[in-house]
């Protein structure tokens, strides 16, 4: 069973939580107080971490169970789990409706919590009750509930988008932006329709700079997508062409970052990481000029711990 989890937890590459976890962190001190920054509280904040993992793990899994034959026929991912036969679909399955139920469990906890939270299992010097831990969470707040079904469909529906559409990278920045601007809206749900500018710009920020990165990243790819009749920037365009797409989105995204610290109150702190994340960029479109692609890609998962500790340190500091 633990080596199943491992080998799980490796094809899923878990580590690359790195990418979008810290956004949505950053996302839950700045929405605290009714957007004006601060602590959301223990509960939201263990609830948004436990969504996030498991979130991206079901559409990770989801992913690797849809691109298992074509792994199968690329040389740079035939040794993944599946193609590998290292483990088989079905569990790949199991330990994907596992991730979808707690996933869905999490955001539940939003609404309503599970149980009764006035049963009192213990007391402590005769008048100091402790109420049961469910009494954390239910905080009347049934958005994430209604959303959680359509946000994992969006998610996971990303591994056929290079069946179909050129704009398989922006999808795949589309599910990432889901995690600030969900986050937002889990812990400080909008009165109206509408969403304030500073989830929004920061989102938009997140979906460019990951389309951005997996445009870099799809250059591997080439040939495979070619051969395969796959969907991809690189593929359509060229490696050249691209690469300008790339810088274009990386340059938005760093003027977007730019007007996220007067929309959200932030200061010199997030601002000289976001000229640091400008420098990270400029090294990364370097590195893929010298043919240092995987390194390109990597050094990306620096971005998001730089700017969300950045972020955080600002609002409570």
């Amino acid at each position: 069973m633990w080596k199943n989890l491992v080998i799980i937890l490796r094809m899923i590459r878990f580590s690359h939580t790195v990418f979008a976890l810290p956004f949505a962190l950053m996302a839950a001190f700045l929405a605290a107080e009714g957007g004006r920054g601060g602590f959301c509280g223990w509960g939201k904040l263990f609830l948004i971490i436990w969504c996030m993992v498991w979130a991206r793990s079901a559409a990770m899994t989801f992913n690797r169970i849809a691109d298992a034959e074509i792994d199968t026929r690329n040389p740079r991912t035939a040794a993944r789990a599946i193609p590998a036969g290292q483990i088989s679909k079905r569990k790949a399955w199991v330990f994907l409706y596992i991730c979808a139920m707690f996933f869905g469990a999490g955001a539940y906890l939003f609404w309503r919590p599970l149980g009764n939270t006035n049963i009192v299992s213990l007391t402590l010097s005769g008048d100091r009750p402790i109420t049961s831990i469910w009494s954390w969470f239910g905080y009347g707040n049934y958005w994430p509930a209604v959303l959680a079904v359509p946000i994992l469909f969006f998610i996971c529906l990303y591994s056929y988008s290079k069946r179909f559409t050129w704009a398989t990278h922006f999808w795949l920045g589309a599910s990432l932006m889901l995690a600030p601007v969900g986050t937002w809206i889990a812990v400080s749900p909008p009165a109206g329709p509408v969403l304030s500018a500073a989830p929004v710009v920061l989102g938009l920020a997140v979906l460019l700079w990951t389309a951005g990165f997996d445009i870099i990243y799809a250059i591997q790819d080439i040939q495979v997508d070619r051969r395969e009749g796959l969907y991809s920037l690189p593929s359509r365009w060229g490696k050249q062409s691209s690469l300008w797409i790339s810088r274009i989105c990386h340059s938005v995204t760093v003027t977007a970052l730019l007007v996220v610290a007067p929309l959200a109150g932030l200061g010199g702190i997030y601002l000289s990481a976001v000229v640091a994340t400008g420098l990270i960029l400029v090294l990364e479109h370097l590195l893929v000029w010298r043919g240092r692609v995987k390194l390109a890609f990597d050094i990306n998962g620096a971005v998001g711990i730089l700017l969300a500790g950045a972020g955080i340190g600002d609002i409570l500091i």
